[in-house]
């Protein structure tokens, strides 16, 4: 299930980043400095992302699914509104000059990068936990990701722009975030039940601590009671 839910997440990424630039070639432009600004953004939003993830996914008592889940879920809230966001912030820019133009910009389109490219080191320290191979885990993940985008990729050409326009085509990768988000969520519930039924058999087989000191309170006044008799009558 992981591999699938991750190439619906590598096609939805896809799908934003060819949208994205239709988008904002539309506002600014297509010439060369516009290119290398959302080239660039992209490329390091993902190298980003990835090394934020990796810091995250370290300790193995974080819930690497549920941070799976919300990170999908921020993608797919951003990319509901991304093409209202970069027509309002187009207007915004559309006086200043080349540089503040293209830091706004590039901010912009940065910070959904670095979510998304978080996603495959949540999910490598998720596998490596349950299969504890390394290099399968990041080969398949990869490789699934990147199968995604390239379906991504034939499929707004041949379809999807052409039928959906550039609204419906943001819509549907949101759709797709979502939908990712809930299956990982639900997974990462399904994980944590073993865990929560072992911590409340846990809690049943425990005594419980007041009841012992009460046990021991009255054990230790049973055991006064002669001595207590005696010293009376003496």
């Amino acid at each position: 299930w992981i591999y699938a839910i991750f190439l619906l997440s590598g096609f939805a990424a896809l799908l934003y980043q060819i949208v994205w630039q239709r988008s904002l070639y539309a506002i600014y432009g297509i010439n060369i400095e516009s290119v290398t600004m959302v080239v660039t953004a992209f490329m390091l939003g993902l190298g980003v992302g990835s090394l934020v993830g990796g810091v995250v996914s370290k300790d193995a008592k974080r819930p690497v699914l549920l941070y799976f889940s919300l990170v999908e879920l921020g993608i797919g809230l951003f990319g509901m509104a991304s093409l209202s966001v970069f027509h309002a912030v187009g207007n915004v820019t559309l006086g200043m000059s080349a540089v503040p133009t293209f830091i706004v910009t590039f901010l912009l389109v940065l910070v959904p990068t670095v979510l998304m490219g978080s996603t495959l080191p949540l999910l490598v320290a998720h596998l490596v936990r349950e299969n504890k191979n390394v290099g399968k885990s990041v080969g398949t993940l990869y490789f699934v990701n990147t199968l995604g985008s390239a379906f991504a990729s034939a499929a707004s050409v041949l379809f999807i722009l052409g039928k959906a326009g550039q609204t419906g085509s943001v819509r549907l990768a949101a759709l797709l975030n979502v939908t990712v988000s809930l299956l990982a969520y639900v997974a990462h519930r399904r994980a944590m039940r073993p865990k929560e039924v072992a911590d409340t058999l846990a809690k049943a087989m425990t005594p419980d601590a007041s009841a012992e000191e009460r046990a021991a309170t009255d054990g230790e006044r049973a055991a006064r009671e002669p001595a207590d008799r005696e010293m009376e009558s003496a």
